[in-house]
């Protein structure tokens, strides 16, 4: 399907020379044959209550999904370019979106309606990390402050709601229709390669949809050095100075979807299937070398005279592995130095001698939600419902020698986590031009784990103390058990001042329960502690089974300024969150078992989770215009600005992880079948930093992306060129650099190395259609 004339190269130089060749070539193109990036999406249009509670919801309205998809293997990235969202680095397809400010467990994410959790201590498989870009439909984001009720809770965020490619039926009077894609797809910069397959039968009344895709990449390579060290802990095996090490990944991603469809109902049946060999982690002490996830997700739609009745059942299974990946060391113990080198293989496995790591989660998840739409009046909208959540898992790390020795480490022992809700809201339209949605939702959040133990029943001596027995005993003793009752409300309005002005307006207050890694892990030895991290600083963190649910309170805006018929607008989104018992963390002393006297600076520490206060406020900004519809095409110009700022006012130190200001202006021209797109991006440098964490500053940047697609009636070509210039970058967001060597010791890598950014990478897919 598709010929690679993107090889990879085995020297920077000729990596260069030929991105500069086809930049200079693509360059030529796109002065005769461009066009503008379309959304791949419909823009909201409200009309009348019956629009539902998704026509709050700001839609993707500013980026070309199919464009996006071609330029990543990571389902997260095609959230960027809309106003307010970014991605925190992670795994090669495991990025963790972040909204405002606030990021990973603090949003509702949603795939196929499936509130799913990550069930690992590094949060290595979130929701959308099941999901490749080829699978995905649609995506649907609601700011925090106009997120509804009905759509979902246990969040202070927005919410993301990802759809992947649902079965199609024929049209009435066809008898049957069938069809489907084929993709390929190759980066140059890890040799990034994807394979897509979508094939569909239906009827009228029946539909059945089968959609794989297939992952793989090596180390990417920044744009510069950005280490002085090549050693991975791993005798006789480095990595160049510019490699990104534990950025490998191997992913298989399927779906079997089946549909019957009748005059006034639907049902839907989608079977998932996930297996990774292996997904590497640059900002993490260890790697996914194993996860196996599999799910059934049920759904139900009728409607009757009084409205519509919607029920869901899902339920997922997780088997997940760590251990230390190919860049990082392996071998531990006395028993592997030789020459005064650790990292020798060594036999049997004993006190002296240490084989990895092996680290394992298994979850259960079960979900059901009932939701009632009740047409009140030609005006008025009812919507109720039910939802439950009961959630499942064990974390353990096997013994494997020297301190991992001899018992299993139980990390959390029979963890639960069951959540009930209930939620109404009305939607009236007051007139033409105003129309509000007030709701209340409220939930039970419980939690609970069993005993514990460390691989050992001591607490070490000497240097070697690490307080397994003594930790352990304490968080036996205490009633492990927490019940939350939980109340979230929403008060949205919207208004069309004219033709060309409209103005939404939202106020909530949400609560978000603390999740089972943030209450359960239980050990202060700063080994165990740097496995339990799911924000890729490098750090250790402790649980604390005591933290009180997070609340926030968020005032939002949007107006939108527009044409009439909207070839160009300009909206401006301020948000202001305040949030009361926000989880952050303080410096622990393990010896003493209480917090830091005085706090460490530039080096990995240990914390434990507290509630403390913290407000987050910010301003986005994004538009688009036309330029020009003449010989060339149709020209526009389109973009987005963000800037968020967030503080824990207990303590007046930053919050951790705040995207600084940043903004993503594309040149975009249209003709024929051709779409291209010359797209800067701009960050500033990040000097706002949490202190108690000793985050990482970052210097800022400007990039060049530039991308062309041409749309032929069975078939798409997308090439493109991303980091044009091969600028050096440090990823804000990114964390700590701890993809190699000794990662096992919490200070046995070198603190202040920022994960850095790909350097040049040119990228080709092909699609055709049957």
């Amino acid at each position: 399907m598709q010929t690679s004339f993107c090889p990879p190269s085995s020297s920077r130089l000729s990596r260069t020379a030929l991105s500069i060749a086809l930049s200079a070539a693509l360059a030529a193109l796109c002065a005769s044959n461009v066009q503008a990036a379309e959304t791949a999406l419909p823009e909201v249009v409200v009309s009348g209550a019956a629009a539902g509670a998704q026509s709050w919801a700001q839609w993707q309205s500013a980026i070309d999904l199919a464009q996006r998809r071609a330029a990543t293997n990571d389902t997260a990235s095609l959230l960027l370019g809309i106003p307010g969202l970014s991605v925190n680095a992670a795994g090669g397809v495991s990025g963790l979106p972040q909204y405002n400010g606030l990021s990973d467990d603090n949003l509702d994410i949603q795939l196929d309606g499936m509130g799913l959790i990550a069930s690992c201590p590094n949060h290595m498989n979130p929701v959308l990390s099941y999901a490749s870009p080829s699978q995905v439909q649609s995506i649907t984001v609601y700011p925090a402050g106009m997120v509804p009720v009905s759509v979902g809770g246990d969040a202070i965020g927005g919410a993301i709601e990802v759809k992947t490619r649902a079965p199609q039926f024929a049209p009435a009077g066809q008898a049957s229709i069938s069809g489907g894609e084929v993709s390929a797809g190759y980066a140059s910069n890890g040799a990034a390669r994807s394979l897509g397959l979508n094939a569909y039968y239906g009827t009228p009344s029946f539909a059945i949809a089968y959609d794989g895709a297939l992952t793989k990449a090596d180390d990417y390579s920044a744009g510069g050095d950005f280490k002085t060290f090549t050693a991975t802990g791993r005798p006789g095996q480095s990595l160049a100075r510019d490699v990104v090490g534990s950025t490998a990944y191997d992913v298989r991603n399927h779906t079997l979807g089946l549909a019957w469809k009748g005059s006034d109902q639907l049902f839907e049946i989608g079977l998932g299937y996930q297996d990774v060999p292996y997904q590497l982690y640059p900002n993490q002490r260890m790697d996914m070398l194993g996860n196996t996830e599999k799910r059934i997700n049920l759904h139900w739609l009728k409607q009757f005279g009084w409205g519509s009745l919607d029920a869901r059942a899902y339920h997922e299974t997780v088997d997940h592995f760590m251990d230390f990946g190919a860049d990082k060391r392996f071998w531990y113990g006395s028993q592997t130095m030789q020459g005064g080198v650790g990292g020798y293989p060594c036999s049997p496995i004993s006190p002296t001698c240490a084989a990895g790591m092996p680290m394992y989660s298994q979850s259960r998840t079960t979900g059901v939600k009932l939701q009632a739409s009740i047409d009140l009046s030609a005006q008025d909208v009812l919507r109720t419902g039910v939802e439950l959540q009961r959630y499942h898992l064990d974390d353990y790390w096997t013994p494997s020698g020297g301190m991992m020795w001899p018992s299993t480490f139980l990390n959390v022992n029979d963890g639960k986590r069951d959540r009930i809700g209930v939620w109404g809201e009305w939607q009236k339209q007051l007139s033409a031009q105003w129309q509000t949605l007030a709701g209340l939702r409220v939930e039970r959040v419980r939690t609970d784990a069993g005993p514990v133990h460390g691989y050992a029943n001591s607490n070490g001596m000497g240097t070697m103390m690490n307080y397994q027995l003594r930790d352990a005993t304490a968080f036996n003793t205490i009633d492990r058990a927490r019940t939350d009752t939980n109340v979230d409300v929403s008060l949205l309005s919207r208004w069309t001042l004219s033709p060309e002005q409209d103005l939404s307006v939202g106020l909530s207050h949400t609560t978000r329960s603390p999740s089972l890694y943030q209450r359960d892990p239980w050990s202060t030895w700063s080994m165990a502690a740097v496995m339990n991290n799911f924000v890729g600083d490098g750090n250790g963190y402790i649980g604390n089974p005591n933290l009180k649910p997070e609340k926030a309170t968020t005032l939002s805006a949007s107006f939108d300024l527009h044409s009439a018929d909207r070839a160009w607008t300009f909206t401006a989104q301020p948000f202001y969150t305040h949030v009361s018992d926000y989880i952050d963390a303080v410096q622990w002393n393990a010896m003493s078992n209480a917090p830091q006297a005085t706090q460490l600076k530039n080096q990995f520490v240990v914390l434990k989770y507290v509630n403390q206060t913290a407000r987050l406020y910010g301003l986005n900004l994004s538009g688009k215009m036309p330029l020009d519809n003449g010989a060339l095409g149709r020209l526009g110009l389109q973009g987005v600005v963000n800037y968020t700022r967030g503080e824990n006012t207990t303590t007046g130190d930053n919050l951790y992880a705040i995207m600084p200001l940043n903004a993503r202006l594309s040149l975009t021209q249209q003709l024929g079948g051709w779409n291209n797109a010359l797209e800067w991006v701009l960050v500033k440098a990040k000097t706002q930093v949490s202190a108690v964490r000793n985050e990482i500053p970052t210097g800022g940047y400007g990039l060049l992306n530039l991308r062309t697609s041409y749309s032929f009636k069975q078939a798409r070509v997308d090439f493109g060129i991303d980091n044009l210039l091969d600028k050096f970058y440090a990823l804000p967001t990114g964390g700590a650099y701890v993809g190699q060597g000794t990662t096992m010791s919490i200070n046995g890598l070198p603190w202040g190395i920022a994960v850095p950014g790909p350097g040049r990478s040119v990228y080709a897919r092909v699609g055709v259609k049957f």
